[in-house]
């Protein structure tokens, strides 16, 4: 809708992994590399662990563009799999002469077979598992005992695992610590910082056709970076709302509240916190009260800085008779002597 608005020849913004649009900053560009690297390298089980919408699917599609031709990729893209049927799918997604009815032993025979002569073919075969962490802890069991297929040199089956934080959770299980113990890379996908998203942002435009500057002023940015949380599917959906938005109001850019208006459609607006800088104030205030008082009292040798009676006024409260405390007797005005004190005891002079 907005696109010619803005002179866009495509989609910027769609949450459909698209390789043309891959964005290598964020250490997603290193990250492909380290897993090729791995891929090709003969090594056994791989991690990728990131939180909803952090580019995991967008890797799987990019490895396989990025891939050389003599590896061969099994996707599964349903990791509820019942234990007894993952040796099954295997087989039906390379095409391997096995039915249904087959027993567990006769198709691990007819794989292992497969693996042997694409090796001896310098071909790879590697499983790419997503959403690792919805699979049952058997099912992963199963997944281990597939590792056992090598040879002498060689694992003739790779792995690689990708999923939410919980798969830690569940790799941290003692009963499939043996999985665990044969993961030989783990990689994390960490959040988009401002400037991360800023440059991704850009990019995407910039592929799509966008030649006028940056859109997004850099109060929109923040913003997009502080209601997304540095995922990207969610910087995806901001960024095409808020666009929509500046198109929507005759806007050339996009501005913080074009993004607070799509923050607030798709549910991921971020509230503000209570306004705690009057108490700060307020206590900071206080704080200095005190200790001007302190000061006072220092610098005048009196507690707290409170005015203290005359030095002769207090010596004749300390003789009063009943000790510190006591009141004192009055003189007798005419004479100039001290009026009995109380109990009738005429003091001393």
């Amino acid at each position: 809708m907005y696109y010619n608005y803005f002179g866009l020849k495509q989609a910027p913004f769609k949450i459909t992994p698209d390789p043309r649009l891959f964005f290598t900053g964020g250490n997603r560009g290193a990250t492909l590399d380290a897993l090729i690297y791995a891929i090709t390298s003969g090594e056994g089980v791989i991690k990728v662990v990131g939180e909803v919408g952090s580019c995991k699917t967008m890797l799987c599609r990019m490895l396989e563009v990025e891939l050389p031709r003599n590896v061969e990729i099994v996707y599964f893209a349903n990791p509820r799999l019942a234990p007894e049927h993952v040796l099954h799918a295997i087989a039906f997604e390379l095409k391997l002469p096995v039915n249904n009815g087959d027993d567990r032993l006769k198709v691990l025979q007819v794989l292992q077979d497969f693996l042997l002569r694409k090796h001896a073919d310098n071909r790879r075969v590697v499983v790419f598992i997503e959403e690792a962490q919805s699979m049952p802890v058997a099912t992963l069991e199963e997944i281990r005992l597939l590792t056992n297929l090598e040879t002498s040199e060689d694992k003739l089956l790779q792995i690689v695992l990708f999923g939410q934080p919980e798969l830690d959770d569940t790799l941290g299980l003692h009963e499939i610590r043996q999985l665990r113990e044969r993961i030989t890379y783990h990689f994390y996908l960490a959040p988009f910082t401002a400037d991360e998203i800023r440059a991704y942002i850009n990019s995407r435009l910039l592929a799509c056709g966008y030649r006028a500057g940056e859109p997004f002023t850099p109060a929109a940015v923040r913003a997009i970076a502080r209601h997304s949380r540095g995922l990207l599917r969610r910087i995806n959906i901001l960024a095409d709302k808020a666009m929509l938005a500046a198109y929507a109001e005759n806007a050339t850019r996009v501005d913080r509240r074009h993004v607070l208006i799509a923050a607030q459609d798709s549910e991921f607006l971020v509230e503000s916190g209570h306004n705690w800088w009057p108490w700060a104030v307020a206590a900071a205030a206080g704080l200095l009260v005190v200790m001007g008082i302190a000061l006072y009292g220092w610098l005048t040798d009196t507690p707290f800085g409170f005015p203290q009676p005359p030095a002769a006024v207090k010596n004749t409260l300390g003789n009063a008779p009943g000790g510190p405390g006591a009141v004192a007797p009055e003189p007798d005005r005419a004479s100039g002597k001290y009026l009995a004190g109380p109990g009738g005891t005429p003091p001393s002079n």
